[in-house]
């Protein structure tokens, strides 16, 4: 990492400490509306009528434009201002929320929600590159970079519990209302707090590469997402090969230009690259668990979603402090051990779930959600200071658009590959299981989903539907288990990975020549 020595680097003051609390409050809300809407689909679906399709788009679209954005606009910042960027996107962000809330158009609901990734792809990079312009000191920045990731991690798992508070008082609508006044409060501190940063050397933005990028990430993520359902697949296979022709196509334009929208380059070192495979893993084996997880607490045990938010408290508050204790604990111990120590407690966690039955399992259930979950946190703040740290000041937006790109990557993969896992598992057990003199309907219902399961349910009698509840519950934790074992798995993976591919980084707290070392070994 390019950091300086902390002994000589300037200590970051009050103003700078309330500059990260304006830059932490608008993370924590952007990563928030991926899961916020989860609870609220039933509510969305009774007001606004949509198809199964634009359903499925209104949830997907934002995580789409944000993650296919991120890279384009975190390079955009680095040119004209990544100060100006956070409020350009907070202001678009807020302004955008309101609209949304008062849609009673489906079609249009996609369009603004669209338009929500694009305004945090906008901001996002500029928050990480204004840490690293804001904190110069190695130990503050590893401090205020574990607050970030805390801010992001629990704004994920927070998004129910907001959703379910809200749906509990308000209507759905109040999900997107909520961010108004945490885009406000950005527009109008960051003038005062922040600092302006940009690379005053940087080239034009070159528009064919930003093209180019959209084309690589929209179709593969798009694809990546497409796998987890049964009757998409050659839509999937062909949407990701797309995606990687024009990877590789950009990769060569980037070679060859003299002002690259991101350098390639960055991957031969190997502290990126070995980084960002451990996000990416991580976050993989999170992603389609993490989602079980809220499925089995509401389908399998039945909480409601103001329920289901307060059993994922515990993880999320604990998750916050370890993020922030991680990059403390890196200035002593070197930070691929620590991240190393982390995925082997998740290992753990996901052992446990391996354990959960259906019909008393959500005690095991929430005890290894509180394990596994915050050891998510030192994979997530050390590696992206590792990442962003490896770059000149300059190219910081860049870097940390890359850097969340992986981490929405993983996710999704994770949701695709770990999910479809669940899901298969679950289609394979409930056919032995279900009750001979289950309706046609009732039946096809069930095979497609533990969702459809429950539906059918509803319109049955007391024991048909006792029957077919137990039967599709105990099929999905047998799905879960499964799945725990595979994110189980690659989480061992990383850990190997991070003990090794990272083990040259010294701790931060090491003295200016070991980093010096360590970046001539890392090329």
């Amino acid at each position: 990492m390019s950091s300086a020595n902390s002994t000589s680097a300037p200590k970051a003051g009050r103003r700078e400490w309330l500059g990260l609390v304006l830059l932490v409050l608008p993370s924590l809300l952007l990563f928030m509306m991926l899961t916020i809407l989860f609870l609220a689909i039933p509510h969305i679906a009774a007001d606004l009528a949509p198809s199964s399709t634009q359903m499925l788009w209104i949830l997907d679209i934002y995580g789409f434009m944000m993650a296919g954005f991120l890279v384009t606009m975190g390079t955009l910042g680095d040119r004209i201002g990544r100060r100006r960027m956070l409020i350009l996107g907070a202001a678009v962000f807020g302004v955008v929320s309101v609209v949304a809330a008062f849609t009673d158009d489906p079609a249009l609901m996609i369009v603004w929600r669209a338009a929500l990734g694009l305004a945090a792809a906008i901001q996002m990079p500029a928050t990480l590159g204004l840490i690293f312009a804001t904190f110069q000191d190695a130990k503050q920045r590893g401090v205020a970079i574990g607050a970030w990731a805390a801010g992001i991690s629990a704004g994920v798992a927070l998004g129910p519990l907001l959703s379910g508070l809200l749906l509990e008082a308000f209507s759905w609508r109040a999900t997107f209302l909520v961010a108004v006044p945490i885009m406000a409060l950005v527009v109008i501190g960051a003038p005062f707090l922040l600092p302006e940063h940009r690379d005053t050397g940087a080239g034009r933005l070159d528009l064919v590469s930003a093209v180019l990028l959209l084309a690589t990430l929209l179709p593969f993520v798009y694809g990546v997402k497409a796998l987890a359902k049964d009757d998409a697949l050659v839509v999937a296979l062909v949407t990701i090969a797309a995606g990687l022709l024009f990877g590789v196509w950009f990769t060569l334009r980037q070679l060859k230009a003299e002002h690259p929208l991101l350098d390639v380059r960055l991957f031969a070192n190997r502290t990126v690259s070995g980084a960002l495979a451990v996000f990416i893993l991580s976050a993989t084996a999170l992603g389609g668990t993490y989602l079980m997880f809220t499925q089995y607490l509401q389908l399998v045990a039945g909480l409601s979603p103001l329920q289901t938010g307060l059993a994922i408290l515990p993880a999320a508050l604990i998750l916050i402090v370890v993020a922030t204790s991680s990059p403390i604990i890196a200035r002593k111990v070197r930070p691929g051990y620590v991240i190393a120590a982390g995925l082997a407690i998740q290992v753990i966690g996901y052992g446990m779930l391996t354990q959960v039955d259906s019909a008393s399992g959500l005690p095991l259930l929430i005890a290894g959600f509180i394990v596994l979950y915050p050891a998510v946190a030192p994979s997530m703040a050390l590696t992206t200071d590792l990442v962003v740290g490896s770059v000149p000041p300059e190219k910081a937006g860049a870097a940390s658009g890359l850097s969340t790109t992986a981490n929405d990557l993983g996710i999704s993969l994770g949701v695709a590959l770990v999910g479809s896992v669940g899901v298969a598992t679950y289609r394979n057990e409930i056919d032995g299981t279900l009750p001979a003199d289950l309706p046609a309907e009732a039946s096809s219902a069930a095979r497609d989903s533990i969702d459809g399961a429950v539906a059918a349910a509803g319109q049955l009698p007391g024991d048909a539907a006792s029957s077919l509840l137990d039967a599709a519950r105990a099929a999905f934790t047998s799905g879960l288990n499964l799945a725990a074992i595979v994110a189980a798995v690659i989480a061992a993976v990383a850990a190997v990975i991070a003990a090794t591919r990272l083990k040259h980084v010294p701790p931060t707290g090491a003295a200016s020549t070991d980093q010096a070392q360590t970046e001539a070994t890392a090329q």
